[in-house]
C-alpha cells in the first residue's frame, strides 16, 4: 500500500538546521581520511544508527526506514577479488535495529519496487561480506528500470574505475525531494532520487552521480560534493578542502548493454539550489 505525503520545502529548514551532526567512525577505513559523512541538515538526525559491516558502512534512519547513506573504500585489489565471487545471499531484515525503525521483507512485496542495495554487492570481496549486502538497512526502494538497469552500470562504471585507478572511496544514498512522497506498506520512503559519490585518490578528485528513482530511468547528472550537499542535506566526504567539493571531475559514462556509453547532463549550481530537497514527510512515524 502506498501512502502519498505531503513534504513542506527543505531549504527552508536548512536555514534553521545551521548544526553539523558527525556520524560515529566505528569503521573508520570506510571513509574518507577517516571522516564519515556529516548530516548538514539536522532534521535528517533523529533515529539515526550507524552500523559498521566487514566491508561497508551505513547510517540508518528509523524514520525513512532507509540507510541514510552506504559508504565502501574500493581498491583494486578489492574489486578484483569481488569479481570472483558468486553472487548469492537473501536479503533480510537487519536483527541490530529496533523491530520499529527497520525495513520489513513483507514492506517491498507487492509494492512494484525492488529492494535497491546501496553498497552494492557485486562491491563484495567475500560470502560474509556478500551476505551482509544483502541486510534491509543496505536497502532503498528502487524502481525496477533504475535498479536493474542505469544503476546497475553506474556500479559497474565505478568498479571499472577502481580497477583502472586503484583507490576510490564512495558514498550513496537516497534524496527525499518533491511536493509528494510515497511510504511502500505505509513504512518506508521512497526516494525521489539516488546518487552516488565518489572520490578518486590518484587525482584528488570528486564528483556524484544522480538519478531520478522514476520510469524511465536513462537520465542521470554529474553534480560537485558541493551541489550534492545542497540537495541532499549530507557532506559525504567531510574532510576534502572547499575547492574539491565545488569542482565535479568527469566521472566514468555508464554504458547501456550492446550501446554506447550515455552522456551525462551537467546540473548548473543555480538550478540544483531551487531544487533543494523536501524532509516534511521525514517526521516519525
Amino acid at each position: 500500500m502506498l501512502n502519498h505525503l505531503a513534504a513542506t520545502a527543505f531549504a527552508a529548514l536548512l536555514l534553521t538546521a545551521g548544526t553539523v551532526l558527525a556520524a560515529p567512525t566505528e569503521c573508520p577505513e570506510q571513509f574518507l581520511r577517516g571522516q564519515a559523512p556529516d548530516l548538514v541538515n539536522s532534521k535528517l538526525a533523529p533515529k539515526t544508527r550507524a552500523l559498521c559491516y566487514s566491508a561497508f558502512a551505513v547510517l540508518h534512519s528509523g524514520v525513512t526506514r532507509t540507510p541514510l547513506w552506504s559508504a565502501e573504500h574500493l581498491t583494486r585489489e578489492r574489486i578484483e577479488a569481488a569479481l570472483k565471487q558468486p553472487r548469492q545471499g537473501s536479503f533480510h531484515p537487519e536483527e541490530r535495529l529496533p523491530q520499529e525503525e527497520r525495513a520489513r521483507l513483507a514492506d517491498y512485496r507487492k509494492s512494484g519496487y525492488d529492494r535497491g542495495h546501496l553498497a552494492p554487492s557485486g562491491d563484495m570481496p567475500d560470502p560474509v561480506s556478500m551476505e551482509e549486502s544483502f541486510s534491509l538497512a543496505n536497502m532503498v526502494p528502487q524502481v525496477p528500470e533504475l535498479n536493474r538497469g542505469l544503476w546497475e552500470r553506474i556500479e559497474t562504471a565505478v568498479r571499472e574505475l577502481a580497477i583502472k585507478d586503484g583507490d576510490l572511496y564512495v558514498v550513496t544514498g537516497p534524496v527525499f525531494r518533491g511536493a509528494t512522497l510515497q511510504r511502500i506498506n505505509d513504512r518506508v520512503l521512497v526516494p525521489s532520487d539516488v546518487y552516488k559519490a565518489v572520490y578518486d585518490v590518484r587525482t584528488g578528485q570528486a564528483a556524484a552521480y544522480l538519478a531520478p528513482n522514476a520510469a524511465p530511468s536513462d537520465q542521470w547528472q554529474t553534480v560537485s560534493i558541493a551541489d550534492l550537499q545542497t540537495i541532499s542535506g549530507i557532506d559525504v566526504f567531510p574532510g576534502l578542502p572547499g575547492a574539491a567539493k565545488a569542482t565535479a571531475m568527469e566521472l566514468p559514462q555508464p554504458a547501456p548493454r550492446g550501446g554506447r556509453r550515455q552522456k551525462a547532463e551537467t546540473a548548473m549550481p543555480g538550478r540544483l539550489a531551487a531544487e533543494a530537497v523536501d524532509s516534511g514527510s521525514m517526521t516519525p512515524r
